[in-house]
């Protein structure tokens, strides 16, 4: 079923919608949830709750790319239960290195509403950079730094090796500081 219908089921209430959902993206989302919590029921929970996220968000929300915001809804649920799971333990799993590697670069925005409008104009610029690297490159930093995902993985989905992916990835991070120094972020 094509996204549109999907979305118009939620817009008509039916129940279908969460059903037809789950057939599309339930691996989709729970890759995405199991790359930051790298725990199966901790995942799944991520995923049942994303579909109730959806429907309770649509309508009046009409997302443009489905995938896309159940992906954006995942992985904020993903990360809400890290955080919270790791306030009680620290330990494993990817998303302490990927916070690690990306701090040289960004500095925590957390705080006041002045930081959050310099987090929205960081994503804006961001954006803009990713769409001036080659296709290789950004799926390697989408990958890693926002789907949460092990340079092994990432490196078999690209067919390319682990080292070159590690590269790719630091170049990456390179461009994106001298990128951010031109248009004159401080971070």
């Amino acid at each position: 079923m094509e996204d549109a219908q999907i979305v118009q089921l939620y817009f008509e209430r039916s129940e279908q919608a969460i059903e037809e959902t789950k057939n599309k993206y339930e691996n989709y989302c729970y890759q995405i949830a199991y790359h930051i919590l790298y725990n199966r029921e901790d995942s799944q929970e991520c995923v049942n709750d994303t579909y109730l996220n959806a429907w309770n968000a649509i309508p009046p929300f009409r997302p443009v790319r489905l995938s896309t915001y159940l992906g954006k809804i995942t992985r904020n649920l993903a990360l809400h239960i890290y955080e919270k799971r790791h306030r009680q333990k620290r330990g494993g799993g990817q998303t302490e290195l990927v916070y690690d590697e990306l701090s040289e670069v960004l500095s925590s925005t957390e705080g006041n509403p002045e930081q959050h409008i310099e987090l929205e104009f960081l994503t804006q610029c961001i954006n803009a950079y990713l769409k001036t690297i080659p296709p290789l490159n950004r799926m390697a930093f989408v990958g890693r730094y926002w789907a949460f995902e092990s340079i092994e993985s990432i490196a078999a989905h690209l067919g390319i090796s682990q080292s070159k992916t590690k590269s790719i990835l630091f170049r990456t991070r390179n461009g994106l500081r001298e990128y951010l120094a031109k248009e004159e972020i401080i971070v």
